[in-house]
């Protein structure tokens, strides 16, 4: 009976022992597990965050590289279109100009009706002290001829006085030596009007008589004398009288209806 109840002692401790080696043998194989997985994740994960990284960056900058590509391509399309439209420009400028110059050949003949002329352009101008002279692209060829009346469609410009082929010299009334025979729209008086030296855009009316009525804002226009320029053609208006102590000695600025600083297109009175 002794026996039998010290081997069931003996038999209930064995099992003791063995559960106690199972416990710890299970947490010191968990306690290695957990170890070696530890190790393994700090030696792996390094490398699959940094094949990661290079993986995101190589994807960005494939992306980038595709971006700049694009925008390449945009800014060349974007060049080649403003290219045209700058021609585009260019071409309705031109025919801006065109159709202005067409507009004022029109008006002049419409207002110079009664006269047969010929349109020319100036091609040359010289405004200096001493020559006020400018050069038109019609000359022999067209059927220009020396001494022939040159219009604009505000007023006077001058006459001809030296014929190429093709071109011909025009001295303009604000040359120096120029003078031109004159009437005052209100007195219908004579008066003769003549450059001046450094002035383009005035005449200096003289040889006024003592009994004529010079005011400002008078009209003044070709008299027909002189057997250059027809009768009532435009010179330009009375800007200012200079009176003086001797009547036969006063004289008056007229400003002159055609602007010779931008003169561009003009006519030629042939008959």
């Amino acid at each position: 009976m002794y026996s039998r109840k010290k081997y069931g002692i003996l038999g209930v401790v064995v099992t003791i022992i063995i559960l106690i080696l199972l416990f710890a043998l299970t947490n010191t194989q968990n306690s290695k597990l957990s170890y070696i997985e530890n190790l393994a994740n700090k030696i792996v994960m390094p490398i699959q965050n940094g094949l990661v990284y290079l993986k995101n960056k190589v994807n960005g900058k494939s992306s980038f590289f595709e971006n700049v590509s694009n925008l390449k391509n945009e800014n060349q399309q974007l060049i080649e279109r403003n290219t045209e439209l700058e021609k585009q420009l260019r071409e309705l400028e031109v025919m801006k100009a065109e159709n202005e110059t067409l507009k004022q050949y029109l008006d002049i003949t419409q207002k110079y009706s009664d006269y047969a002329t010929i349109p020319a352009d100036v091609i040359n101008r010289d405004i200096s002290n001493y020559s006020k002279t400018i050069v038109i692209n019609r000359g022999a060829n067209d059927g220009i001829k020396e001494n022939m009346t040159v219009i604009a469609a505000e007023g006077l410009v001058g006459y001809v006085i030296s014929v190429t082929s093709t071109t011909a010299k025009v001295q303009t009334i604000i040359d120096t030596s120029s003078a031109t025979s004159c009437l005052l729209s209100t007195s219908r008086d004579s008066i003769v009007c003549k450059g001046t030296l450094n002035d383009q855009s005035h005449l200096k009316a003289m040889y006024i008589a003592t009994d004529a009525v010079v005011s400002q804002g008078d009209t003044i226009e070709t008299s027909g004398i002189g057997g250059i320029y027809p009768k009532g053609i435009l010179v330009g208006n009375v800007s200012k009288v200079e009176n003086t102590t001797d009547l036969s000695n006063r004289y008056a600025l007229v400003e002159l209806a055609v602007d010779f600083a931008r003169l561009e297109t003009v006519l030629v009175i042939t008959n």
